[in-house]
């Protein structure tokens, strides 16, 4: 049955419809990224060991978030492209297969994850009082894994149509659970009992399983995009094939930058516990900075795999020129900002000399970068709709492993932790400068349409 009616990206003008998709989905990944600053800002106030539990916990945190973005992404990939084609047997299938793919996947990774906390961490440099504050965390946080991830995939598959705003309202409701909770679970207050790190995994998994309900109701009763037909195996692991074609390089892509955070984290754990919190602020911070050009990314994809669906090449190219300036525009005034303000920012999240100082010097040395980041990842995710996902996934590679942690190496040994945030701006200088010409020379096939 032929449907065109979702198909809302492949008309109209093209700044004010990216921006307005962008606004609200920023309003929705900020509420996100305000999540993660409430749990570090209430770990926090508990003292340097348990931010620095948090700290480690983070590459493993984004790997789980890069396996779930990378099958949002496969999803909201052939979703869009099947929309801009008005297949409305094939919008419904593609979607709850990704559904039911993710929820295979991720039970094997939290079975996985619970056998190998200890050594996992170990290995990332975490010392036995320190392990046992992470222990304590992620046994919850990985039994509740399955409200991270599915919910995930249903967003993204939403967002497909067009719709940023029903995503977003998603998002911030969650947030507020957990901005409710944390504080009740941490702490202690009246009848519910003081927790600490394991009151703050209960909050984040109690209310990531609202999304999970919120997301799975939206997509069967309001968007129609979930059939309860089952199909022959053929049908569903042609489903999987064409959604892990995208989603296996995108999750690979996505992995790259948490298994990479976990080198760097190494490299900053030799000076330190306080300096590995001072990181693990910093990089949430960095996540809070970056959720509009996030948020214009995801945006990206459905846009240009609607117009790619519908053969309307012009707009595609048109459309990542206007992500290109914006992301430009918007580093500049986040480096303006850290300049001025990265130690009052710092100190909010806690008091100690080392944490304040690791954080606020890694705010200014590479925040001077974020702008061409964000051309790379605006480029990346251009190269995942247009089913070249191995080209984003080489430009990650080439970021992280060819260029961040060899140059992070080699910044310890000349100039101490400052050097390995040197490098990190670099290697984002660099292969932003790539990601431009690249997907320049592939777009030039669409100039005459």
């Amino acid at each position: 049955m032929a449907n065109r009616d979702k198909a809302i990206l492949i008309r109209g003008s093209i700044g004010k419809t990216i921006s307005k998709l962008t606004l609200q989905m920023w309003i929705g990944i900020l509420g996100m990224q305000v999540f993660n600053l409430v749990d570090t800002f209430f770990v926090g106030q508990l003292g340097a060991k348990q931010l620095a539990a948090m700290g480690f916990t983070f590459p493993v945190v984004l790997v789980v978030n890069s396996i779930a973005l990378g099958l949002g992404i496969g999803a909201s990939a052939v979703i869009s492209r099947a929309i801009g084609k008005g297949d409305q047997y094939e919008m419904q299938r593609l979607t709850t297969d990704s559904l039911f793919l993710s929820f295979v996947i991720v039970t094997a990774f939290v079975i996985g994850g619970l056998f190998t906390i200890g050594p996992l961490f170990r290995t990332l440099g975490a010392e036995p009082e320190i392990l046992k504050l992470i222990n304590s965390y992620m046994r919850i946080w990985y039994i509740g894994m399955p409200f991270v991830v599915i919910p995930m995939v249903g967003n993204n598959a939403i967002r497909a149509t067009g719709d940023t705003k029903t995503p977003s309202i998603i998002m911030i409701t969650a947030v507020f659970i957990n901005l409710t909770l944390d504080p009740l679970l941490i702490f202690g207050f009246g009848p519910f009992p003081r927790m600490e790190l394991a009151g703050a995994a209960t909050a984040t998994v109690f209310s990531r399983a609202t999304t999970f309900v919120m997301a799975l109701w939206i997509l069967y009763h309001r968007e129609r995009m979930i059939t309860l037909k089952i199909p022959g195996l053929i049908k569903i692991f042609a489903s999987w094939k064409r959604i892990l074609y995208i989603g296996l390089p995108a999750a690979g892509t996505n992995l790259i930058t948490p298994v990479s955070t976990g080198v760097i984290t190494r490299l900053v754990a030799a000076y330190g516990a306080a300096a590995v919190a001072g990181f693990g602020v910093a990089a949430r911070i960095e996540m809070f900075s970056l959720s509009i050009i996030g948020s214009l990314s995801s945006v990206i994809t459905p846009f240009v795999g609607q117009n790619w669906g519908a053969g309307k090449g012009r707009r595609i190219k048109e459309g990542i020129k206007f992500g290109y300036k914006f992301s430009l525009l918007w580093g500049l005034a986040v480096f303006l900002l850290f300049i001025f303000a990265s130690r009052p920012i710092a100190m909010i999240f806690n008091k100690n000399i080392t944490v304040i100082q690791t954080t606020s010097q890694y705010m200014e040395i590479v925040s001077m970068s974020y702008g061409i980041l964000g051309i790379l990842m605006l480029s990346a995710s251009a190269f995942n709709a247009l089913n070249k996902p191995l080209y984003a996934a080489t430009l990650m590679i080439l970021r992280m492993f060819v260029l961040y942690i060899p140059l992070a190496i080699a910044g310890s040994f000349l100039f101490k932790i400052k050097g390995i945030f040197i490098a990190g701006a670099l290697s984002n200088f660099l292969s932003g400068i790539i990601a431009i010409f690249w997907l320049r020379k592939n777009l030039h096939r669409f100039s005459s349409s």
